[in-house]
């Protein structure tokens, strides 16, 4: 482990927030919950964004994440991390989806109230990683939580309809800002340039946008798609390329800085998916002050505002797509504003601090059901 400074002064919330993924998303919320609490953040150490500062006021802590069929070692992290979070004994757990061996050792955590956040209600066709994880293992987590919070409506539904979860204790709370619109300020848009951002697998619907582009190329030429990510092989998606010089392909791990970059100089972003839960991408676009061009699927909707942010479209739609990627390069005004109105929603719906208050909430919620359980109504009372 290694071992960061500082911690919130007075007798307040203590909070152990676990993360095997989700780098980014978790720094911003523990900093944004250190405000008011208490915060021992333990993240698997290759998802720490280089160069991005963590706040001191968190007790951080970084872990090796071993490959999953490596038991000998993935049961010493286990250990370390129960470890870690008894000698703290916190308040609350707040776990990020699950992991295959952490959840194994959930039992061994049974005196703390437990709050998962449920990134994906269901494992995304493609995405053989999520795969990795037996349902039954994802299950016993989500049966075992006290409190699970969701980024959007679709994704409760789906929590409630396939994994039967009972629907007052699941909480729907936007997905917090990402991005960081600091950081390659000299960076100009290039008109035309189209950006797809993100892992690159099956549901993510890449093919569709590949059909799209002599659609849009011919109404506005010199148009480019950029498709920033990497994910299953891409060679199928290669082959359906008709126009090479009208692709910059960067099939890699694209770290902060290019990250920025790349934001900065599109456009507008696509989202083509075929199917869904929510989306990192569109409050990093917002973040940049991009419109979203996004399907009609899981609960992108909710976070794309028709007409308003962006335009949303059905999936598996070439022609629908383009249209609405055609409209947005056409009309440079109208990005602006979209964009501005992106920018707005994210700062006052999905701002860490707003996010913040939102989960302390749910904390408390779960530690009043905890203690009720248990027979301690003690923290019922507090705010």
């Amino acid at each position: 482990f290694m071992k960061g400074k500082g911690r919130a002064p007075g007798d307040t919330m203590k909070i152990a927030f676990v993360s095997f993924d989700f780098g980014e998303y978790c720094i911003r919320l523990a900093g944004a919950l250190a405000q008011d609490a208490r915060v021992l953040l333990l993240l698997a150490g290759e998802q720490q964004p280089a160069g991005m500062a963590v706040p001191t006021d968190i007790d951080y802590h970084l872990f090796h994440k071993p490959r999953l069929r490596q038991a000998p070692p993935q049961l010493r992290m286990v250990t370390k991390l129960v470890r870690r979070i008894r000698a703290y004994n916190p308040d609350v757990v707040h776990l990020q989806q699950g992991h295959l061996w952490f959840n194994l050792a959930l039992p061994l955590l049974m005196r703390y109230p437990l709050v998962i956040t449920a990134h994906d209600a269901m494992p995304h066709p493609g995405d053989q990683g999520a795969r990795n994880t037996p349902r039954i293992i994802t299950d016993f987590g989500f049966r075992r939580a006290d409190r699970i919070i969701v980024h959007g409506q679709a994704v409760k539904q789906l929590l409630v309809a396939c994994r039967g979860i009972r629907s007052e204790i699941i909480h729907v709370i936007p997905h917090v800002v990402l991005g960081n619109d600091k950081m390659a300020r000299e960076t100009a848009e290039r008109d035309g340039q189209i950006l797809f951002f993100g892992r690159i697998w099956g549901y993510k619907g890449l093919e569709y946008l590949i059909r799209a582009e002599p659609l849009i190329t011919a109404r506005v030429p010199g148009a480019r798609i950029v498709i920033a990510g990497q994910g299953e092989s891409f060679d199928r998606y290669r082959r359906l390329i008709k126009n090479p010089q009208n692709f910059l392909v960067l099939n890699e791990y694209i770290p902060g800085e290019h990250q920025s970059e790349l934001f900065r100089q599109s456009s507008l972003v696509v989202l083509p998916y075929i199917e869904a839960s929510q989306s990192g991408v569109i409050p990093v676009a917002y973040t940049f002050g991009k419109p979203v061009v996004a399907t009609t699927v899981g609960a992108l909707p909710e976070m794309v505002e028709d007409g308003r942010t962006g335009y949303l479209v059905p999936p598996r739609d070439p022609e629908a797509l383009a249209d609405a990627v055609v409209q947005l390069l056409t009309d440079k005004e109208l990005r602006r504003r979209m964009g501005q109105n992106g920018k707005r929603k994210v700062s006052t719906e999905c701002s860490p601090e707003v996010i913040s208050r939102q989960t302390l909430a749910v904390y408390r919620a779960a530690i009043a059901g905890h203690a009720h359980a248990s027979g301690d109504a003690s923290w019922a009372l507090e705010p």
